[in-house]
């Protein structure tokens, strides 16, 4: 507690001067007021780390009105500054819907000093971990709206630092003319990331051709990258391939690891010459293509089983970029879902928290799927967890959030760890826990 200030704001001399001691020995700074209005004015002041407030401040008061309006007073006028409220038992119910209205804790008189200076500890330590987290925040919507002002993010929409780093990477590749492959998960995202390397290269104005090889028979795969001559094949008739297409331009290959090896063998010279041929033809054509491939497959693994050449994946993987799962990033979730919302609908809060503990294993395509559904099928503007039809699993409801939940959720809850732990799931005590194990909540400097 060295180092903060912290106001008691009570009527009572006697518990003024009990939590000054109290306090003052943990090496708080502690100033006191005796009404509302002077606490109110002390609060304007600035410099408070914390306020301790009493419910009721006339002797002749007993409904704890006083407090509510004073609470309701201090959060108006710093809506994140920590308010623990002291109250008698026959005010527990009114403390706890306070709690629920954003006060941080609530003790009850007579109070236990050890747990008090616990709890003041703590909410100390999240205050200076919140404010650490808010500042981080500012930090990455600035280094977004940098990179955004700099390139062309085909309107990509993220929020965490993994999914910053992979389209940074991305528009410095960009200009490189060299083949890059982009590894991740089905519906992770690499199409866009292979539209931002187009969008910002030195061939931004020739053709994207894209070509989901996972997609395509086996039988015609060399046909549709290479092209084929009239009898090449029963039914064939002479046509340009995706190579001719995409001449002067970027050639995005989805799921290469597909290729057969006949294929391969074509690609590879292709990058090594430029060169190919027709299917049925003996004419050999030139290209300059930029090459693009992605992967939701081990292709090293695919190498030493022989279904890879080891050469053609040196050539493909000069650069590789590694798009996240979207379970591995999950500050994106609910930018990415408001971003899918159809006009005039919203997310309920619950339906937020609900988003956010999902498991997505089909990613960012199964989220724009959920909530498109949602709008279609809900029947009002404001979507509820049952609108998501998602399935409730043991896994998704047993999971331990991540530090980027965790940072996620006390911001939404303004520092008030009570409905930070609510959002996620958990006891404040298994909150505190859990922050303390990631190192959330360190020393007393607020460090982390």
């Amino acid at each position: 507690m060295r180092g903060r200030t912290i106001l008691v704001i009570d009527d009572s001399e006697a518990v003024r001067t009990a939590l000054e001691v109290l306090l003052s020995l943990e090496g708080a700074e502690v100033v006191v007021a005796d009404s509302p209005r002077a606490g109110l004015d002390r609060v304007a002041e600035g410099d408070i780390d914390l306020v301790i407030q009493d419910m009721n401040f006339s002797r002749e008061a007993t409904s704890g009105e006083e407090g509510i309006a004073l609470f309701r007073s201090l959060r108006r006028l710093q809506p994140e500054l920590p308010v623990v409220l002291l109250t008698a038992w026959t005010h527990l119910e009114t403390a706890v819907e306070l709690v629920r209205a954003g006060a941080a804790d609530y003790l009850a008189k007579p109070w236990d000093n050890a747990r008090l200076v616990t709890t003041v500890r703590n909410l100390l330590q999240l205050r200076a971990a919140l404010l650490v987290a808010r500042q981080r925040e500012r930090e990455r919507e600035q280094a977004r709206a940098e990179l955004a002002a700099r390139f062309d993010l085909r309107g990509i929409v993220y929020a965490s630092d993994a999914m910053h780093s992979v389209v940074q990477m991305a528009t410095q590749v960009a200009r490189a003319d060299v083949p890059v492959l982009i590894t991740g998960p089905n519906g992770a995202g690499k199409e866009v990331i292979a539209a931002i390397i187009q969008a910002n290269s030195s061939v931004r104005d020739g053709p994207f051709v894209r070509v989901n090889i996972g997609a395509l028979p086996s039988e015609l795969l060399e046909s549709e990258l290479f092209g084929a001559e009239a009898g090449a094949y029963t039914g064939a008739k002479a046509r340009a391939g995706r190579f001719e297409a995409a001449n002067g331009g970027t050639l995005f290959l989805d799921e290469i690891g597909n290729l057969s090896m006949n294929g391969q063998a074509k690609l590879l010279r292709v990058l090594q010459t430029g060169e190919f041929e027709r299917l049925g033809s003996t004419q050999t054509r030139r290209v300059s293509v930029r090459i693009v491939s992605a992967t939701n497959t081990s292709l090293a693994e695919a190498i030493r089983e022989g279904r890879f050449r080891e050469d053609l994946y040196y050539r493909l993987n000069v650069i590789e970029l590694h798009v996240p799962a979207l379970a591995e990033r999950r500050e994106d979730i609910l930018p990415l879902a408001r971003h899918f919302l159809e006009p005039g609908f919203e997310l309920a809060p619950e339906t937020e928290r609900v988003l956010v503990r999902h498991a997505w294993p089909g990613n960012v395509r199964e989220l724009a799927n959920c909530v498109r559904r949602a709008c279609l099928l809900a029947g009002e503007p404001t979507l509820r967890p049952q609108h998501l039809m998602l399935p409730v699993t043991v896994e998704a409801g047993a999971r331990e959030p991540e530090r980027g939940e965790i940072e996620l959720a006390l911001t939404r809850a303004d520092g008030v760890v009570a409905r930070a732990a609510r959002d996620l799931g958990l006891t404040r005590q298994s909150l505190y826990r859990r922050m303390e194990k990631l190192g959330i909540v360190t020393d007393e400097s607020g460090a982390r």
